[in-house]
């Protein structure tokens, strides 16, 4: 399995410096870091919201304590006890940072559910995670989440307004809209759902915050995994508040040019959570948050609010570029830019690059980084490498197959361990997602050069990264054999310029039907998040696959086909 890289003799095994040498870290805890950023920054703004037809809505730090602070009475006075798991199905908006927190304060464990949910997803989420409280947005994107919940269940209510009981959700107990619509049965109303913590006074809540302790349950996020199901990814307070706190140093933020956040990307995913609203918060600085992604509207954002750091992916990056009033709008606020992305399209007001190495590599389970150089460090050092291991974690390369340490330049399996490792998958012992010394096996491949660097290389299991998100193909492919006329089916990833990967299918139609490619995109766009849905469905023959003795495509052999009719329909004369 070597590769190109000479091998050391030395075992490909790495490790950052220890957890308490690292410097700037504060309060491990949600409750505490929320008291801590409060009490730095109380007056500094912290977010800032836009709704349409409206003016725009900033909260300060000190805002932020109390609008949690009313969530976590209300949760307190709704009975949410220790380590109660309590949903939340919002895009970005103030509510959502709001119910973080203040499940944090009440003790409770936020579970972050995406709106680009289907109702089969939606279900097996609420089931999965056993959620006993819902807040939610009803309208997102032609979605209507009340509308959908009352089709997975009757939301009719028992005798006591806005109380649920339920044979399919039997932990589901309350539901909490924050916008407008229809209430009633188990469906309140956003303020009325807060007007229950009237009764219960700070100090009951700060009682709690205060047993709070950095090894509890704080976040579950799911993301998508090699069984096909969503995946339930469970991590303590301490991982999400270091990742949070070290941000500011690897972006190597100056207090002369305070942090501006923006990102339409989902606060439900871990990436978005830490490195928009943590770097943010830990700061000082300020989130800007856009609901959806809509390319005219962020560049309007991103004038008017003066955003220093945009996070989005390559693939909205070129919806901005491509958008008339990128070129004249004035970006001179940008700060925190990565010059080699911008470079690709040169914009005249952008005139102060920081070179950022995106020498990085991380996963949900270890809630986004587990290696990285800080900005600025010189290329002759990171240069196509993804970083070092962050303080308190050890990385190892080992055989996928037999779980052996390799030698420094041979490729393997990456393997990881530190502080930030998830508590564990949701219904999954820990013996069966850790190796007996306790390293999380990653499904991605790479080195460990004799320097110590680690070096990605590319995903070992069949997991399509795409537009930042992880698109599990055995779920895709488990809806679409389902479809009519279609008799074998694959789906895999291939290279794109934007998106990172891009997601196809192969498809073998069944004899005598008449089969076209949107016939099967309809078909999934109805049962899949639309990110998963394939962008290109390639209809093939029996000859054309090699089917193993399970009668399933290999996946290296599913993607070298679809490159090949990609590459045939480039050459193909117009």
């Amino acid at each position: 399995m070597a590769d190109a890289t000479a091998v050391s003799e030395e075992l490909a095994l790495v490790r950052g410096i220890p957890l308490e040498e690292e410097p700037g870290l504060g309060a491990l805890t949600l409750p505490g870091f929320l008291r801590e950023i409060r009490d730095r920054y109380r007056e500094n703004e912290a977010l800032v919201m836009y709704r349409t037809g409206s003016p725009s809505e900033r909260w300060s730090y000190a805002d932020l304590w109390d609008r949690a602070m009313a969530v976590a009475q209300a949760l307190v006075a709704c009975g949410a006890g220790k380590d109660s798991r309590i949903g939340i199905l919002m895009t970005n908006r103030l509510e959502w940072v709001a119910s973080c927190f203040g499940i944090g304060l009440a003790g409770g464990t936020v579970v972050g559910l995406s709106t680009f949910s289907t109702p089969a997803e939606l279900e097996h989420l609420i089931k999965d995670s056993g959620v006993s409280i819902l807040l939610f947005e009803r309208k997102v994107v032609g979605k209507d989440f009340a509308e959908m919940l009352n089709r997975l269940e009757p939301l009719i209510g028992s005798a006591e307004p806005g109380r649920l009981y339920s044979q399919k959700f039997p932990y589901l107990r309350r539901l909490a809209m924050v916008d407008d619509g229809p209430v009633g049965g188990a469906v309140e109303s956003w303020d009325a759902f807060l007007a229950h913590g009237s009764g219960v006074s700070p100090e009951q809540v700060e009682a709690r915050a205060a047993a709070v302790k950095p090894s509890d349950p704080a976040i579950l996020f799911y993301s998508s995994g090699s069984t096909g199901k969503p995946k339930g990814i469970l991590n303590a307070h301490r991982g999400v508040n270091i990742q949070s706190w070290r941000w500011p140093r690897v972006y190597a933020v100056e207090s002369e040019h305070p942090v501006r956040t923006w990102s339409a990307n989902g606060l439900f995913w871990s990436g978005n959570w830490s490195l928009a609203l943590g770097v943010a918060l830990a700061s000082g600085g300020a989130m800007v948050l856009q609901a959806i992604f809509d390319p005219a509207e962020a560049i309007a954002l991103f004038k008017a609010e003066k955003v220093s750091l945009p996070y989005c992916w390559p693939h909205q990056w070129a919806q901005l570029e491509a958008q008339p009033e990128w070129d004249e709008a004035d970006l001179s606020s940008f700060y925190y830019i990565d010059a080699e992305i911008m470079l690709r399209k040169p914009q005249k007001t952008i005139t102060r690059f920081r070179l950022d190495p995106r020498a990085s590599y991380g996963s949900t389970e270890t809630f986004t980084i587990s290696s990285v150089y800080p900005v600025g460090t010189p290329r002759e050092v990171w240069e196509g490498s993804s970083g070092e291991p962050l303080p308190g974690n050890t990385i190892k390369i080992v055989d996928p197959e037999t779980g052996k340490t390799l030698k420094r330049g041979e490729t393997g399996e990456i393997a990881v361990k530190g502080p930030t490792l998830m508590l564990g998958y949701v219904g999954i012992p820990n013996d069966q997602s850790l190796d007996a010394e306790g390293f999380y096996h990653s499904g991605d491949g790479g080195h460990i050069d004799e320097r110590g660097r680690l070096f990605f290389a590319g995903r070992i299991n069949d997991i399509v990264k795409t537009g930042g998100a992880n698109v599990s193909p055995v779920e895709i492919d488990w809806t679409l054999c389902s479809c009519p006329g279609v008799k074998v089916c694959k789906t895999t990833g291939v290279p794109h310029d934007t998106l990172g990967e891009m997601v196809v299918s192969l498809v073998v139609p069944e004899a005598g039907h008449d089969l076209s490619e949107q016939d099967v995109i309809s078909f999934l766009k109805q049962r899949l998040a639309s990110y998963k849905v394939p962008r290109r469905v390639l209809f093939v023959t029996d000859e054309d696959i090699d089917l193993t003795a399970t009668a399933k495509i290999k996946p290296a052999e599913a993607r070298e086909l679809a490159a090949r009719i990609f590459e045939r329909e480039e050459q193909a004369p117009a």
